[in-house]
């Protein structure tokens, strides 16, 4: 296993994740903004946590095997290296929109939100003080974020998820003590939020069910079995997952379970099963029903990183923007939101990735690599 490998199709599966959050968001915009909407329907309801699922199960798979792949070439892990090589892809589009969200965001009409504004303001640097430490699912849980931000939850878990994972792969014999205390120090700094926030007992309660129910670190580390799964060549699970009739009964599953609408305890963690047999199918399995190697499929997906981070900034400004307008048509209306804000995002992006993120992931490559 001397050489890097490449999976296909998985900026595919990045592209379809990001879309669904979008979707979501701009029917919770719309809701939220007191506009004829669907967001009541528990398909769209359920998307955008099964869009944050899939990013998540996607990521653990990932990094689970480039850790592996770099244990086996030089027998160790560079703690160091993995985390520059993080913080190089997430940490200049995070803080322009935490940052923009507290500082520019506030200010222009434009961007006007419904309580945004308060949750910049209230608990000023108590919340700015968690975002800054880049624990933004902390600080929605126990103070809320402005909605031009409030995506930014996900990234929070998915940082706690690296500060955890490439320990155990350098240490496997200490891999007990080291869940031990990350788990610790993360029970620490939440009962010390919640401990000075002042509100009823009840509520802290419910904020400490929230933070729990979006703290999907099974999730990943599922995602990363997977890897585990692909990286030791376990060619009797492979191939009985690569079965053309059991991915399109699992893909039937799937539709059907979805369309159904149904919630219940344990929801995240069958859907983190059916997105991991799509995630092992479409990069492993020669024999794949599902292709996503489409150029311009593969493109978004490479900017998916800001079309999760950045599209909530276009949703908000094109509803806003064609508030001025008297659209009498419900139909135009929406094809006008959508097109607008999907036309919107994908320009932000574009220039985010071309002229920031592409140079800052050269160097990246360059100095620390993949």
């Amino acid at each position: 296993m001397s050489q890097k490998r490449f999976f296909p199709n998985l900026n595919g599966v990045r592209f379809i994740a990001a879309f669904m959050v979008l979707i979501h968001h701009i029917e919770q915009a719309k809701h939220a903004l007191d506009m004829p909407n669907i967001y009541h329907w528990a398909t769209i309801q359920h998307m955008g946590r099964l869009g944050v699922g899939l990013f998540f199960v996607l990521s653990g798979f990932l990094i689970t095997y480039l850790l592996l792949q770099e244990k086996s070439r030089h027998g160790q892990i560079a703690a160091g290296s993995f985390y520059l090589r993080r913080a190089f892809r997430i940490w200049p589009i995070y803080f322009i929109v935490i940052l923009s969200s507290y500082f520019i965001f506030p200010r222009v009409p434009l961007l006007e939100y419904p309580g945004a504004v308060e949750n910049v303001t209230n608990h000023y640097w108590e919340r700015l003080s968690f975002l800054l430490l880049i624990l933004p699912n902390f600080a929605f849980v126990l103070y809320d974020l402005p909605y031009w931000c409030a995506q930014a939850w996900s990234i929070g878990v998915e940082e706690q998820f690296y500060y955890l994972w490439p320990w155990l792969f350098k240490y496997p014999k200490r891999k007990w003590v080291i869940v031990l205390f990350f788990f610790a120090v993360t029970a620490l700094v939440l009962w010390a939020g919640l401990y000075f926030l002042e509100i009823p007992p009840e509520k802290k309660v419910e904020k400490l069910v929230t933070f729990l129910g979006q703290f999907r670190l099974q999730v990943m580390a599922f995602g990363g079995l997977l890897a585990w799964v692909v990286f030791h060549n376990k060619t009797k699970i492979t191939n009985f997952l690569f079965r053309r009739d059991v991915q399109y009964a699992v893909y039937a599953f799937t539709i059907a379970f979805y369309l159904s609408g149904v919630h219940f305890f344990g929801f995240m963690e069958l859907y983190a099963l059916l997105f991991g047999f799509f995630i092992i199918n479409v990069s492993c399995n020669p024999a794949t029903v599902i292709h996503l190697e489409h150029k311009w499929v593969s493109y978004l997906g490479r900017i998916s990183y800001g079309l999760y981070l950045y599209h909530v900034i276009a949703v908000v400004a094109t509803i806003n923007l064609l508030a001025s307008f008297e659209i009498k048509s419900v139909l135009l209306h929406n094809i006008l939101i959508y097109s607008l804000s999907i036309a919107g995002t994908i320009l932000i992006c574009v220039l985010s990735y071309e002229y920031l993120e592409k140079p800052l992931l050269a160097y990246k490559d360059k100095k620390f690599g993949r």
